[in-house]
């Protein structure tokens, strides 16, 4: 047996969903007649839900969860309400004009902002603190991408900012830190819980939410359903992200990519004094790998990151949630960031899967002749980007444009993935040259020969 299958079992649930004392909602036992159906019970689904009603209150909105609302990324993510967006802004320019990429950019910043504000109105305890980011460089390759990261983002007025040493360490007491970057636009949040506090919001607007009730095919006007009920709607949204390489006619519109979360006991204020975060800033490195971590509103780290494999074709399984070699490596990148944590207990560990398109270009839609929509494609990216899905769904539903409806990521269609086996093939692949990436960097002390690779293997 597994030296670690024991702690596996003991720990294998989302840290937030401790703390969630979620509505336990029915299912779906009869056929239904609304105005807007949406296909999933996380962000993406809930906000659409939400800026619906509120765009329109004599709206029928039914929202349809195959599990409980938050079950999959929403509720398993890291917590970082950011401005982060996959795709460059000189690749939107490059398609959509240099203006109409810098209002992608800042249609995000204002989102950010966007959540704190419906966080006051609805009165939800979710920990939102807007502390900002820090993403430390601990090796001279890792200083030399941060300051080109700052170069560009002067360039394209997105607010990152170099700290030297001294004022990265003040913010992060990451072992060998040589500087850092600082971006103001990100917030710290319990995820479960904004989920929780959205969808109570969807049921008070009048909205209403069923679970346990899987959607098996979505056609114009319809929506089918594995216990037999039907749903007929003037307009259905599909909010399934990952999920969606399940539907038929979208099993290759996305890759569904695990990330994996490590989270320590509470920790007592001497031990902050030695890792830092007191503005409760979220944080990561300038490694190839993606991590990132945040301190919890009960003093705890979570730390997560890439490393587990992409599984043949498109597999989202249970058992995918745990992989206790990247446990084990979360915590030892952790430890090695923060040696103070050496005796420090691991008390929960858990996984889940993102959705990442072929171009790694997020993308909201809607067709005017079938009532067919969608929002999703945000690569883990989409606490933030999830509510500016929601809201642009409410405009392209119900007609009332703004300024949200004309960015370059509406109406965007990504070419679909490859078949396996190159999808299996390519993904993986991407994730080890990661890896050695990073290795590289490590024994030559170099920017890496390897990140060229990995950026013509990403796409970009």
């Amino acid at each position: 047996m597994s030296p670690y299958a024991t702690i596996v079992r003991m720990t294998a649930r989302p840290l937030w969903w401790d703390a969630s004392t979620p509505t336990d909602r029915p299912s779906l036992t009869d056929d239904a007649t609304v105005d807007v159906c949406i296909v999933g019970a996380g962000f993406t689904g809930l906000w659409s839900a939400y800026y619906l009603l509120r765009s329109d209150p004599s709206l029928s909105v039914l929202v349809v969860e195959a599990e409980h609302a938050g079950y999959g990324a929403s509720g398993r993510n890291g917590g970082w309400v950011s401005a982060l967006y996959p795709t460059p802004p000189e690749v939107l320019a490059k398609a959509h004009g240099d203006a109409a990429a810098r209002a992608q950019y800042a249609a995000l910043r204002d989102s950010v902002a966007e959540v704190g504000r419906v966080v006051d109105a609805e009165a939800i305890n979710c920990g939102f603190r807007h502390g900002g980011t820090v993403v430390v460089a601990r090796s001279r390759a890792q200083l030399t991408r941060a300051k080109e990261e700052v170069a560009h983002s002067e360039h394209w007025s997105l607010g990152t900012s170099l700290l030297k040493q001294d004022a990265a360490v003040e913010r992060l007491c990451a072992t060998g830190t040589l500087g850092a970057t600082y971006n103001p636009h990100c917030a710290r949040v319990q995820p479960r819980r904004l989920v929780d506090g959205v969808a109570d919001a969807v049921e008070r607007l009048g909205g209403r939410i069923v679970e346990h009730t899987r959607v098996t095919s979505i056609e114009p006007g319809m929506a089918h359903t594995t216990g037999g009920p039907i749903i007929r709607a003037g307009s259905i949204i599909r909010a399934t992200e990952a999920w969606s390489s399940h539907l038929p006619g979208s099993t290759r519109a996305v890759a569904p990519v695990y990330s994996l979360i490590v989270a320590t006991e509470p920790l007592a204020a001497d031990w902050w004094k030695r890792i830092g975060l007191a503005r409760a800033e979220t944080f990561s490195e300038h490694r190839h790998v993606i991590v990132y971590g945040q301190r919890t509103s009960d003093d705890r780290l979570v730390f997560g990151g890439r490393g587990a494999p992409y599984h043949f074709r498109s597999g989202i399984r249970p058992e995918f949630d745990e992989d206790p070699r990247v446990f084990e490596t979360l915590k030892s990148s952790l430890r090695q960031m923060f040696p103070v944590l050496d005796d420090v207990r691991f008390t929960h560990s858990w996984g889940g899967a993102l959705g990442i398109p072929r171009d790694w270009q997020p993308s909201v839609g809607y067709d005017t002749a079938t009532g067919l929509g969608w929002s999703g494609g945000y690569v883990g990216d989409g606490v933030a980007l999830s509510n500016l899905g929601g809201r642009t769904v409410a405009e392209l539903v119900t007609g009332q444009r703004t300024e949200l409806s004309k960015l370059p990521w509406v109406q965007h269609n990504s070419r679909r993935w490859e078949p396996e086996p190159l999808r299996w093939l390519g993904i993986n692949a991407g994730l080890q040259v990661a890896s050695w990436a990073d290795r590289e960097e490590r024994v030559t002390r170099r920017p890496a020969t390897l990140g060229r690779v990995l950026s013509f293997l990403t796409g970009h």
